[in-house]
C-alpha cells in the first residue's frame, strides 16, 4: 500500500482549484466568521424588506465561502486521514460549521413571523423562503434553535468516531489463497477479493474482515445506538414522530415512498431467490455461501486500466449528447478525480464540490469492471452538480439526496446497455448480465434491506428500546435470511456487516439508492428507446437543483415516484435479465 506522497500527481485531484495555498483557506475561514457576525446584526430587523434582502444576500455569501472551506478541509483529510495536520483542519472546519449554525439559528424562526414575504424584491428567493415556511410546525423559538445548533457538534461524535476507526485505525490480517500466497486485506481490496475465482481467497478475506468487526462489535453497537439516539432527540425536539418522518419531510418525500419501496421489494422476493438459485447452479456448489455472492459467473476475467475505463465511459454515455461528453472529458483531463488508494485514504467513492468550483470525485480504483461503473456513477453525480450549479443560484442549487442518485445510476444503466450491445462473446455476455443482475441485487434489494434495518432499529429507539450488539446482529442476520432465501448459507459472520456501513450514520439515506435505481432504469430506457425530447428533459432535470421538490423534478422525465410503478417495472427488468442469463447458460 503506497503512501500519499508516493501518488503520481496526475492521479490526484487538484484541490488547488479551490485554494492555491492554505493561507487563502485561512483567510476565507476568517471571512466566514466575519459574515456570520454581520448576519447576526440583522436579527430582529427582518420586517424591513430591505434588511431581509440584505440578510439573504449575506447568507448566500456565508454558504459560498463556507462551502469552499468545508469541502477543502475535509477532502484534504479524506486523501490521508492519518495526517494530523489535515485531521486538525477538518476538525476546525467542523467547528466553523457549528459556529455558522449558531449564528444563523435565529433566522428561520424570525422569517416565520413575517407577513411581507410576497414583496417584489423577494421574488428571486421565492423557493428558498417557501422551503422555510413549510417548516413552520417544526421550527422552534430562536433561543431553542441556537441551543440545538450548539449541540449538533456533540451529535456528530458517533459518526466522527466511526469514521476515524473505519478509515484510519482498523487493520485486518492478510488473506490467503488456495496456494498459500498471502495478500494485504484493506477496505479497498476486500471487494476485489470477493470477486476472485479463488474460493479459498474469498473465504479467507470474508473471515478475516468480519473477525475484526466482530472483535469490536460492542463498541460499534454503542456508536450506532448513540447515533440513533441523537437523531431521535433532534427529530422529536422538532416535533416529528420519529427520525424517518423528519428525514423524509426535510427532503420533501411523501412517507408512502419509503413503505412502498419495502413492500414492493417484499412482493418480488421470488425473483431474488430465483437469482440465488441460478447462481448456485452455475457455480456448481453443494452450498452457496455469502462469500460466493460477488464472484463473476463466467470465465471472462476482464480488467481495465483507468485509461480504458475513461474511454469505455465516454462511449457508453454517448446517448446523452456531445455537451455531456465534453464535460466528462473536461473532468478527465483536469484532475477532478483522485484515482487510487493509498494509506489513510477514505474508503469507497464519492463526488463532492463547492459552488463556483468544479466538482471532485474520490475513487479507490482497482481495475475491475465494478470500478469502471463506479467511475460512471460518480461522474454522474459530478455532472449533475455541474449542471445544477451552472443553472441555479447558490440557494437553489443543492439538489436533494433523493434525486442525487438518479443521475449516477442512469449513467450505470446506459453503460451496461452499451456493453451488452457491443459484446459478441457468450462468456462476456454472461459476465455483463451477471454484473447487471448484481447491481440490482446490491442496489434494489440490499439497499432496501439496509433501509428496513434502519426502519426497525430507529423505531425501537423511538419507542425507548435499547439497541445492544446482540439485538442489532439478530435483526441483521434475520433480514439476510429473508431477503436471500433458502439456497444460500447465511454465514453467521454476516451479522456484523451492518457495523461497517458508513451510510448508517446518515439516517435514512440508503433507501434512495433503491428508489433512484428504479427511476434511473425508467429514464435510461426512455433514452435508449429514443423517446421524443427525453434527453433534453433529462438535462432540464439535471439543471433543476432544488428549485422544485424531488418528486416534481422527476415528473419532468415522466417518472412518478410517489407510486410503486417504477419499482415494479425495474424489478420486471431484473426478472427478464435473470431469464436471459438462464437461457445463455443452458444453450448448447
Amino acid at each position: 500500500m503506497i503512501t500519499r506522497d508516493q501518488q503520481k500527481i496526475e492521479n490526484t485531484w487538484k484541490l488547488e482549484d479551490i485554494y492555491e495555498n492554505e493561507t487563502l483557506f485561512e483567510q476565507e475561514y476568517t471571512l466566514v466568521q466575519s459574515y456570520c457576525q454581520e448576519f447576526k446584526s440583522y436579527e430582529g430587523k427582518l420586517s424591513d424588506v430591505s434588511c431581509l434582502v440584505s440578510a439573504i444576500q449575506c447568507y448566500e455569501k456565508i454558504n459560498y465561502y463556507f462551502g469552499r472551506v468545508y469541502v477543502y478541509a475535509n477532502q484534504r483529510n479524506h486523501q490521508d486521514a492519518s495526517n494530523s495536520k489535515y485531521q486538525a483542519m477538518s476538525a476546525k472546519a467542523q467547528l466553523l460549521a457549528v459556529e455558522l449554525s449558531q449564528s444563523t439559528s435565529w433566522f428561520e424562526p424570525e422569517v416565520l413571523t413575517l407577513n411581507n414575504l410576497d414583496a417584489p424584491e423577494l421574488k428571486p428567493y421565492t423557493r428558498f423562503l417557501q422551503s422555510i415556511i413549510r417548516q413552520k410546525d417544526h421550527v422552534l423559538d430562536a433561543k431553542t434553535e441556537e441551543l440545538l445548533a450548539k449541540a449538533s457538534d456533540l451529535a456528530s461524535s458517533p459518526d466522527d468516531i466511526f469514521s476515524m476507526f473505519n478509515n484510519a485505525d482498523i487493520r485486518f490480517e492478510d488473506c490467503v489463497d488456495e496456494k498459500g500466497n498471502t495478500y494485504p486485506l484493506t477496505q479497498g481490496t476486500y471487494i476485489s477479493y470477493m470477486e476472485s475465482k479463488d474460493r479459498t481467497l474469498r473465504k479467507s478475506a470474508f473471515d478475516n474482515l468480519y473477525k475484526v468487526y466482530g472483535q469490536f462489535n460492542n463498541s460499534l453497537s454503542a456508536m450506532y445506538y448513540a447515533n440513533c439516539k441523537a437523531s431521535n432527540f433532534f427529530s422529536k425536539e422538532h416535533k416529528f414522530e420519529n427520525t424517518l418522518q423528519s428525514e423524509l419531510f426535510s427532503n420533501e418525500i411523501p412517507y408512502d415512498v419509503y413503505d412502498n419501496l419495502i413492500s414492493t421489494i417484499h412482493n418480488h422476493f421470488d425473483s431474488m431467490h430465483e437469482y440465488v438459485s441460478l447462481r448456485k447452479e452455475i457455480l456448481s456448489y453443494d452450498q452457496l455461501h455469502m462469500y460466493d455472492f460477488y464472484v463473476p459467473l463466467s470465465k471472462c476475467d476482464s480488467h481495465y486500466t483507468f485509461e480504458q475505463a475513461k474511454e469505455i465511459v465516454l462511449k457508453g454515455l454517448a446517448p446523452l449528447g456531445q455537451d455531456y461528453l465534453d464535460l466528462l472529458q473536461e473532468g478527465f483531463d483536469n484532475r477532478w478525480i483522485d484515482v487510487y488508494e493509498n494509506q489513510g485514504k477514505r474508503t469507497g467513492a464519492y463526488s463532492w464540490g463547492c459552488y463556483g468550483t468544479h466538482p471532485y470525485v474520490l475513487l479507490n480504483y482497482n481495475n475491475t469492471l465494478n470500478d469502471v461503473f463506479t467511475l460512471a456513477h460518480e461522474m454522474g453525480h459530478a455532472l449533475h452538480t455541474y449542471y445544477s450549479n451552472s443553472n441555479q443560484s447558490i440557494l437553489d442549487s443543492d439538489y436533494r439526496i433523493f434525486v442525487a442518485e438518479v443521475a449516477s445510476t442512469c449513467n450505470e444503466s446506459l453503460l451496461i446497455q452499451y456493453l451488452l450491445k457491443e459484446s459478441k462473446d457468450k462468456d462476456e455476455k454472461i459476465y455483463l448480465l451477471n454484473y447487471f443482475l448484481d447491481q440490482f441485487k446490491s442496489t434494489m434489494y440490499r439497499q432496501t434491506m439496509f433501509a428496513e434495518f434502519e426502519k426497525i432499529t430507529h423505531e425501537m429507539v423511538s419507542h425507548n428500546e435499547v439497541l445492544t450488539a446482540e439485538t442489532l446482529n439478530t435483526i441483521y442476520l434475520d433480514l439476510n435470511k429473508k431477503y436471500y432465501g433458502n439456497d444460500i448459507v447465511v454465514d453467521s459472520q454476516i451479522q456484523y456487516e451492518w457495523s461497517r456501513i458508513p451510510h448508517f450514520y446518515t439516517p435514512f439515506y440508503v433507501y434512495q439508492y433503491a428508489t433512484s435505481f428504479a427511476a434511473a432504469i425508467a429514464i435510461s430506457t426512455k433514452i435508449l428507446n429514443h423517446e421524443d425530447g427525453i434527453v433534453e428533459k433529462y438535462k432540464t432535470f439535471l439543471k433543476g437543483g432544488c428549485s422544485q421538490s424531488p418528486i416534481d423534478l422527476l415528473k419532468i422525465c415522466g417518472i412518478d415516484m410517489s407510486k410503486p410503478d417504477a419499482i415494479d417495472q425495474a424489478l420486471l427488468v431484473f426478472k427478464d435479465y435473470i431469464h436471459q442469463l438462464e437461457d445463455l447458460i443452458h444453450e448448447n
